[in-house]
C-alpha cells in the first residue's frame, strides 16, 4: 500500500539512524523502500548493500542528483502511497506510517500531509519551522474529522501523497541549474491550483537532524544565497506596493501575496 522513497548522499551516520529508529519502524502497510544513493564515497554503499530486509529496493547512482533525484525515485515506487523521507530523520515512532496514512485518508482536502517536526535545537528546519509557526503564525491550527492539522506549507522531511494526485499535478520536477533546491514548493503550487492544501499532523513527530546551516555542502549553499537574493528583491517590491494607499488592505482582502516576512536570525 506505501512505497517510501529516500534520497541520500555522504551522510551515512544520519542513514543508519534513518533506517534503524525510522524505516525499521514502519508497519506491514509500507510494501516497499527506494533508497536512491546519489553517488556516496563514505560507505553509505556498503551500508545499503548490507540490508536483507526484502522491502528495500536500492538505487546506487553514478552522479549526485541531489534533489533532482526525487523524480526518477518516485518513478520506480508502484504503491498506491508514496511517501518521501529526508535520510536526516532519526526518530520515529513505531508504525509512523500507518498513522500518517490514516490521518491522510481523514482529511480529503490535504494532498501533502507532513508528521510535525519535534523541536530540536541543534537542527536547523526544526528552528526554522518554530519560528515561522510561533512568530511568524504561518499555519493555521485546525481540527477536522478528529484529526489536529496545522495548515501551511510544508518541506519534503517525511510527507505522503496519493500517487494519483501526484500523477494527477505531474509529480516532482527537476531543477537544471540547481541539484539542491526545493522541488516541494512548485509541487506544493500545483497542488493549490486543483483546491488542495498542505499540513503538519500536530498528533505525529518524528526527529530531524540535519544539524546547522553552516554545515551545508557548496552546492546547496549556492541555492540558498540565490534564493535569498531572490526574495530580497521581492520583498522590495512588496514593500513599495503595500505603502501606496489603500494597497494594504486590498491585500489582506483579496491575497494577492504574502507580506515580507520579518527578519530570520537562526542564531537566536
Amino acid at each position: 500500500m506505501i512505497s517510501i522513497v529516500v534520497l541520500t548522499h555522504n551522510r551515512v551516520a544520519l542513514l543508519r539512524r534513518c533506517v534503524e529508529d525510522v524505516l525499521l519502524r514502519t508497519s506491514e502497510k509500507t510494501r516497499e523502500i527506494v533508497v536512491w544513493d546519489n553517488a556516496s564515497t563514505d560507505g553509505t554503499r556498503e551500508f545499503l548493500d548490507s540490508l536483507r530486509d526484502d522491502r528495500f529496493m536500492i538505487v546506487h547512482h553514478d552522479s549526485n542528483l541531489a534533489m533532482n533525484g526525487l523524480e526518477p525515485a518516485f518513478g520506480v515506487t508502484t504503491q498506491p502511497y508514496v511517501i518521501e523521507l529526508d535520510d536526516d530523520v532519526v526518530e520515529a515512532p513505531q508504525d509512523w506510517d500507518s498513522i500518517l496514512l490514516e490521518a491522510y485518508e481523514t482529511l480529503p482536502d490535504i494532498g501533502l500531509l507532513c508528521a510535525s517536526i519535534a523541536d530540536n535545537d541543534g537542527d536547523s528546519r526544526s528552528r526554522y519551522i518554530r519560528f515561522m509557526r510561533d512568530e511568524v503564525g504561518a499555519y493555521a491550527a485546525l481540527e477536522i474529522n478528529g484529526i489536529k492539522i496545522l495548515k501551511g506549507s510544508v518541506g519534503g522531511a517525511c510527507t505522503v501523497v496519493s500517487r494519483e494526485l501526484y500523477e494527477r499535478v505531474g509529480g516532482y520536477t527537476q531543477n537544471l541549474k540547481f541539484p539542491y533546491w526545493r522541488p516541494e514548493i512548485p509541487f506544493q503550487r500545483k497542488l493549490r491550483a486543483l483546491g488542495y492544501d498542505s499540513a503538519f499532523l500536530v498528533d505525529l513527530e518524528v526527529v530531524h537532524d540535519g544539524g546547522v546551516a553552516a554545515d551545508v555542502p557548496e552546492p546547496k549553499a549556492a541555492f540558498y544565497w540565490h534564493e535569498t537574493r531572490l526574495r530580497k528583491r521581492k520583498d522590495f517590491a512588496k514593500r513599495i506596493l503595500l505603502a501606496i494607499p489603500f494597497f494594504a488592505a486590498l491585500n489582506r482582502r483579496f491575497d494577492f501575496f504574502d507580506p515580507p516576512l520579518p527578519p530570520y536570525d537562526p542564531s537566536a
